[in-house]
């Protein structure tokens, strides 16, 4: 009888664990999609800041990562810090250590990631207009990553919550 009871709060463990990685995996799916949404929106005001404030590119970080906030503002935040800081180091060099610094916590993919690097490849040495240019061609991007995540999200969220449970549930009728 006891041995019963065990098996089936056993059981009941696999299939709630499962099913909550499950929701896990949905939820990350949405922290993506808000994570992208507000790097465009940092990604605007940085380009508002370069073209029409004409400011350096240190300030236009610094001052970006004050208005945004968050990881990403704090991302902002310290380039801006290493750029006034000056040590030989180039702009995207420091872009690209900086990136690779995020926390995991941060939900971008690594071809965000990627990409994120090289539009930092472009700035910093260039002309307003073509640093603008390359701002608007990110922009472009993020954006058909926005649409993407938009429109599978509600699709990848009803999959990995199904599977969760789904697979929690095979691996009860497995285990017994």
């Amino acid at each position: 009888m006891g041995n019963t009871w065990l098996r089936l709060a056993g059981a009941a463990l696999v299939i709630v664990s499962c099913s909550g990685l499950g929701f896990y995996m949905a939820s990350q799916w949405s922290e993506h999609l808000k994570t992208v949404e507000h790097l465009r929106k940092m990604i605007f005001l940085l380009k508002g800041e370069i073209v029409y404030a004409n400011s350096p590119l240190a300030e236009a970080f610094e001052r970006t990562g004050r208005k945004a906030g968050g990881q990403m503002g704090d991302l902002f935040l310290k380039v801006s810090e290493r750029l006034m800081g000056q040590r030989g180091e180039s702009f995207y060099g420091i872009w690209q250590e900086e990136i690779d610094g995020l926390s995991k916590e941060v939900c971008l993919s690594s071809e965000d990631k990627q990409n994120l690097k090289g539009l930092g490849e472009h700035l910093g040495y260039l002309d307003t207009g073509m640093q603008e240019r390359t701002i608007l061609l990110y922009l472009e991007q993020l954006d058909l990553s926005i649409d993407y995540l938009r429109n599978h999200k509600q699709e990848k969220s009803r999959l990995y919550t199904s599977l969760g449970i789904m697979g929690g549930l095979f691996l009860t009728i497995v285990m017994y």
